[in-house]
């Protein structure tokens, strides 16, 4: 394997962003996440613009970010390579008995955390993806073992 960009020799965990519209789910991948104030807690995340978690985000302001288990990696490309414009994720999700409720929200099942995220602002970056910055309202940490991390998602050759 050749040398890395520096942008892809950083180890950040993998998240997935759970956004709602009308009460149906839709999930991301995301790892352009990052926490960016401690009081109030803040965190940016940039969102594609072509997904259905941007649409959701631009109509509406609820979400959970959910740091993703080791046990995840099978649903990266369901989650991050389907569009939840034309694949039905909660569907697919239910099927596979990975739907949990955390808080009055459908998540997934199994995650090693997650944040209730209230929408502060988005600012368009001239790029592929906008900025969105929100403020943590809740959150709730189930495991600090076995998270899934960019690393190891190129490891694996899921990505890269």
């Amino acid at each position: 394997m050749g040398v890395k960009r520096p942008w892809n020799i950083v180890n950040v965990p993998v998240y997935s962003l759970a956004t709602y519209d009308s009460g149906q789910v839709n999930m991301n991948i995301c790892t352009y996440v990052t926490a960016v104030s401690m009081k109030p807690k803040l965190f940016m995340v940039a969102i594609d613009y072509s997904t259905k978690t941007y649409e959701n985000l631009k109509n509406g302001s609820q979400s959970v970010l959910q740091v993703l288990h080791q046990d995840h990696k099978q649903l990266i490309n369901s989650l991050g390579m389907k569009s939840g414009k034309s694949f039905n994720k909660l569907e697919f999700l239910q099927k596979k008995n990975l739907i949990d409720e955390w808080n009055e929200n459908n998540v997934l099942k199994g995650a090693c955390g997650y944040l209730e995220l209230k929408k502060m602002g988005h600012k368009n970056i001239d790029g592929d993806h906008e900025l969105f910055w929100f403020e943590v309202t809740k959150s709730s940490t189930k495991s600090e073992k076995e998270i899934l991390m960019f690393q190891d998602l190129i490891e694996e050759g899921i990505i890269l």
